[in-house]
């Protein structure tokens, strides 16, 4: 076991995502019987429109997403349509779907270096997004933590963000 940088000590928990076979179906469900509320209605996203990649490659993948912020953090529901991604991947071994990953968030200009470490530390990119409101990497963390690992560099308009969705609840 490794020592933990301390970089990866300014990490904050910000986001458990399950990956389901029926988004609407799991929103209703954390909506009406557990009180987890604000869910808008599910986006359409494209991995190819994201820059979203796959194990280094460009690939076509779409899905739906929704999310929430609920007692700290944001509770994330992704329902993958077509084409390969982690998403796809996920729910072909878990066709009754569940955590997929959890993601942790700091500043952008310290995503670099939290991702490099993480790297260094032997863990294999699965998937990374440059967006205008974060730059994400998905690590296999799946041996280790039984989910993938999301570092989130969040961008300034990404903080605006974020506040405009934890303040909704």
């Amino acid at each position: 076991m490794h020592a933990m940088p301390s970089m990866l000590a300014k990490l904050e928990f910000a986001q458990v995502g399950w990956v389901v076979p029926d988004i609407r179906k799991a929103a209703d469900f954390l909506s009406k019987t557990l009180g987890t509320t604000g869910f808008p209605p599910p986006e359409h996203f494209r991995a190819q429109d994201l820059g979203m990649t796959y194990y280094g490659r460009n690939v076509a993948a779409d899905w739906l997403t929704t999310q929430t912020y609920n007692g700290g953090a944001f509770i994330e529901l992704i329902q993958p349509l077509t084409g390969q991604s982690m998403f796809h991947d996920y729910l072909a071994r878990h066709p009754e779907g569940g955590t997929q990953h959890m993601a942790f968030r700091l500043p952008v200009s310290e995503f670099g270096q939290v991702a490099g470490e993480l790297r260094a530390q032997g863990f294999a990119v699965i998937s990374e997004v440059d967006h205008p409101i974060a730059r994400m990497a998905f690590f296999d963390t799946y041996q280790t933590l039984g989910v993938a690992t999301e570092i989130m560099g969040i961008t300034p308009e990404g903080w605006e963000a974020v506040r405009q969705m934890e303040g909704k609840r």
